[in-house]
């Protein structure tokens, strides 16, 4: 098993370690639509969330993502609208496990790589398919590949590795 050590602005000296071989053997129920590579191509969080991360994950995630280093800028976001709430907010909702402090898609990407934590899989996989309750809002008020319908709701499947472009 491979060990990963982490460095950045909010974890020092994290280590954790990879289970599983990359984007392989994920939990039955758990069938995200975009890789984290694509999603960091395709624009999410502003272009804010991953700029001091790039030594834990495979270069050729960086190559095109759409990042911005200086602040958060919602016109990298492939929908340019904002489709998320400040870390804050995450934190008092109980939404933050002290191994992700970044949330979800840190979470994601961890397990995308190897990582299994076996309790918090569930939980976080639990989230991941409650937001696919706004596909269905999209099929339902959007003409088919509208992407100008909903463009929130869009982007913030985006965040959770959800492609509504073909909605």
């Amino acid at each position: 098993m491979k060990e990963v050590t982490v460095n950045d602005k909010f974890q020092v000296n994290y280590t954790y370690r990879l289970k599983e071989k990359i984007n392989s053997n994920f939990h039955p129920e758990f069938k995200p639509e975009l890789t984290p590579k694509e999603m960091l191509e395709m624009g999410i969080f502003g272009g804010k969330y991953m700029t001091d991360c790039k030594n834990e994950f495979p270069k050729s995630w960086f190559e095109k993502a759409k990042l911005s280093p200086s602040g958060k800028n919602i016109k990298i976001n492939y929908y340019q609208v904002d489709a998320s709430l400040p870390l804050s907010e995450w934190m008092k909702k109980g939404w933050i496990h002290e191994d992700d402090p970044r949330g979800w898609f840190q979470w994601y990407c961890r397990y995308f790589m190897g990582r299994r934590m076996k309790d918090e899989d569930l939980r976080q996989i639990k989230r991941w398919r409650a937001i696919r309750r706004h596909a269905g809002a999209i099929k339902k008020f959007c003409k088919p590949k509208d992407l100008s319908c909903r463009k929130k709701q869009r982007q913030a499947l985006l965040h959770w590795a959800y492609d509504s472009r073909n909605i």
